[in-house]
């Protein structure tokens, strides 16, 4: 893949300063977009930014809350201000099961012990996150008539594992509100995809204090296997294709069934 295929494309991704959120940033930086880091304000979001940089790539802090419109109004109007258009824009910022049980994957809990404030506290950051982010910079890619929006998302399996609630439900339904985003801008030659690693990965929402029992259990992926997707679903290799869902760890298989050479 020709590594600066992406120069001149600018893209946003929430939750940027950590986990698949930093490694999708950095596979966009690295194949030439310019990056906004879409995150809360903080030490993290200002250290994941600096880094970038100094290895001399365009890559902007955009503070952000996605779970307050005036926020998200705010980060829409530096786009505006500072690049005046929206190419690519990946929903990822999220929060995990560890919100409501921290020893989630060793210990599962019944969802009848769920909190409702844990429960709406994840669905106000996991669904309505994404639909709020979503609303406000559609319109400019709807104006544009071109734009690309990637819904990260989770296995099928977690959807209904035992002792998954909120974080289960939450992915369902941003996978259901990704079908009908596509279904909804197709007709502006927007695009609406589906991307997710395929399994546990090496991210914060494994919190440390079990992350040796985890890993004796479970095979941890290395979050920048989203990298060679994401530039995909970025690049000029995906133009039209809406609707999809992709799974990192199959994404060659994924390519190959579809004759799709990248070379």
């Amino acid at each position: 893949m020709n590594n600066k295929k992406l120069t001149g494309t600018n893209a946003v991704i929430t939750g940027a300063s950590s986990g698949l959120g930093y490694a999708m940033a950095e596979a966009l930086l690295e194949a030439g977009a310019a990056v906004a880091l879409a995150s809360r304000e903080g030490s993290k979001l200002d250290g994941a930014v600096a880094g970038l940089k100094a290895k001399g790539y365009d890559a902007h802090k955009l503070p952000l809350d996605v779970r307050s419109e005036q926020s998200v109004a705010d980060a829409v109007q530096w786009v505006k201000k500072e690049w005046g258009t929206i190419d690519v824009l990946v929903n990822n910022a999220g929060i995990g099961m560890r919100t409501v049980n921290p020893r989630f994957l060793v210990e599962p809990q019944p969802f009848y012990k769920v909190t409702p404030e844990g429960f709406r506290n994840l669905m106000d950051t996991n669904v309505t996150g994404y639909f709020l982010v979503a609303r406000q910079f559609a319109p400019m890619m709807v104006e544009q008539r071109k734009g690309r929006i990637i819904n990260i998302s989770m296995n099928y399996e977690t959807m209904k594992r035992k002792g998954f609630v909120p974080y289960g439900p939450s992915r369902a339904a941003t996978e259901s509100l990704s079908h009908i985003m596509a279904e909804d801008l197709k007709e502006y030659g927007v695009t609406v995809n589906m991307l997710l690693p395929g399994g546990a990965t090496v991210t914060g929402m494994i919190p440390d204090e079990v992350r040796e029992e985890v890993e004796s259990q479970f095979s941890l992926i290395n979050p920048r296997v989203m990298a060679e997707p994401i530039v995909f679903l970025a690049s000029p290799a995906s133009e039209g294709l809406t609707g999809e869902r992709i799974v990192a760890v199959e994404f060659e298989q994924w390519l190959k069934e579809r004759g799709i050479n990248l070379a």
